[in-house]
């Protein structure tokens, strides 16, 4: 490993023996981390068995690929324990917020040459850099052209044409091979509307990939776990779901 390397912090420790593990990726419009969206998030799901870590991925003024690059090399390096643990055994989960869950989103559906490149980047076996198995998205940025996140878009992408946003587009990037995807999203949400969630989830359809979606009836961006709150109940179905996927208490 390189000192360049994206910072990857372990959650807390869990009590027991436990499959797999998530990724959790704050938000923040690709120019900040929210702490909410990492650390409380790993604290809750150490509480129930899940491992879990968060990575400090890079935001502005770095540009696409960068931060899909060090997703992709961090899932790899947990994969074969080479961050300071043991390698991760059982299936790796995404789970990002807002713009994390935008950066999840093309993670889970990184293209071949994408994860090439990250390979090359990290001096891994290209055969190392894989998708994760699973992706959970809340609240998240999906399209860069349709009902757009303007900051996502610009500390992204920088001043794009259509065209080339597109490319970046989580639900223009769905194809079969995309894991299994769990979404919530508030339908009043101001910040980034509940199409994105809609528009993915209707790619995922089309391509016959397992899909659970949550729209809660009301709610500010932002949420989080969102505790004492209605939307709040994504995190009581999102367990079970993660279950299913082989992640949590073995």
């Amino acid at each position: 490993m390189t000192s360049t390397r994206a910072a990857l912090h372990p959650g807390p420790a869990v009590d027991g023996p436990t499959r797999g593990g998530v990724l959790v990726l704050a938000g923040g419009g690709y120019a900040m981390r929210a702490e909410h969206e990492y650390r409380d998030v790993t604290d809750f799901l150490a509480a129930q068995g899940v491992r879990s870590w968060w990575l400090d991925y890079p935001v502005a003024p770095a540009r696409y690929p960068v931060a899909l690059h060090e997703v992709l090399i961090a899932l790899a390096d947990l994969r074969a324990g080479r961050r300071g643990g043991a390698a991760v055994d059982g299936p790796l989960a995404v789970l990002g917020f807002s713009a994390g869950g935008h950066l999840a989103g093309t993670t889970a559906t990184a293209t071949e040459a994408e994860r090439a490149r990250a390979a090359e980047v990290a001096g891994l076996d290209a055969a190392e850099v894989r998708r994760p198995d699973a992706a959970v998205l809340c609240y998240p940025v999906v399209s860069m052209v349709r009902h757009p996140h303007v900051g996502s878009r610009l500390n992204l992408l920088g001043d794009v044409e259509d065209a080339d946003a597109r490319a970046l587009s989580v639900e223009a990037r769905i194809d079969a091979d995309t894991p299994p995807t769990f979404l919530w999203h508030t339908a009043d949400d101001a910040s980034v509307a509940v199409e994105h969630s809609l528009d993915a989830t209707a790619a995922l359809r089309r391509h016959h990939v397992p899909v659970e979606l949550h729209v809660y009836p009301s709610g500010r961006h932002g949420l989080g776990l969102a505790p004492g709150h209605p939307a709040g109940a994504w995190t009581g179905a999102l367990l079970p779901w993660l279950a299913t996927r082989g992640i949590g208490r073995a």
